[in-house]
């Protein structure tokens, strides 16, 4: 969702297309009857924060046999 440039009242995207692979341009329509603005936007990758593979791998949990008794279960004995 972006708010219109012109009145400031919101804008709902009414198609997209990509124009390279890290970006795309929204075409937007002001929802105020008054104004109906249409405009367009770009939207792109600023940066990868964190990609597949940089995480570490969460430890293997160790499977003991024995269940855990619930706090119900530990109260009844």
């Amino acid at each position: 969702m972006m708010h219109c440039p012109v009145c400031g009242n919101v804008a709902h995207t009414r198609s997209s297309r990509y124009l390279s692979e890290s970006t795309k341009e929204r075409y937007h329509q002001c929802q105020n009857i008054n104004c109906s603005c249409t405009f367009a936007t770009h939207e792109s990758v600023a940066r990868v924060i964190v990609k597949r593979g940089d995480t570490p791998q969460a430890p293997a949990a160790v499977a003991t046999g024995k269940a855990r008794p619930t706090t119900q279960t530990a109260a009844k004995r």
